[in-house]
């Protein structure tokens, strides 16, 4: 069994259709999507506000090397273009975990090394898995509490809009 964690980002274009293209193009394998957040930019900040959500996948026959490609699949699906590194985007897809793997390898750092610094993939993660843990790092809970309150104040739900 390949269990995933999946961080999904994307502010150019249609934002919101995008990310519903990674939780339809993933079909049966999503187990579960968070509420979308609304997010300032990180690293690059001249660009426009992201959407965020996360996902966790579930799917027998993919290993974390498949996790890679289907995110980027979907990526170049929706015409991701990587001109500039943290650089405005249509999707982002990012494999944060995946159960019992662990990857030292350039091309696919597991766990997401940005992962225990990001409100934004730990406040949608944390709402669909209370009880989730970044391997090598411990509870999300802490990891995301022992951010700057800014960082968390700034991960805005949108309740308005939605993925299913």
């Amino acid at each position: 069994m390949s269990r995933a964690v999946l961080s999904l980002g994307s502010n150019l274009g249609d934002r919101l259709g995008f990310l519903k293209s990674v939780i339809d193009g993933l079909g049966e394998a999503v187990v579960t999507v968070s509420s979308v957040y609304e997010t300032a930019a990180w690293g690059v900040t001249d660009q426009p506000d992201f959407l965020n959500a996360v996902c966790i996948v579930d799917d027998p026959a993919r290993d974390h090397w498949a996790w890679l490609r289907a995110g980027q699949a979907l990526e170049q699906a929706a015409g991701r273009v990587r001109e500039q590194r943290w650089g405005p985007r249509t999707l982002d897809v990012d494999v944060v975990t995946v159960e019992g793997v662990t990857s030292e390898d350039p091309r696919l750092l597991l766990p997401h090394p940005g992962t225990p610094d990001r409100a934004t993939v730990l406040i949608p993660w944390l709402e669909i898995a209370p009880d989730a843990e970044l391997p090598g790092r411990g509870p999300i809970r802490d990891l995301l509490a022992a951010l700057p309150a800014e960082d968390r104040a700034g991960v805005r739900r949108r309740p308005d809009l939605r993925l299913r």
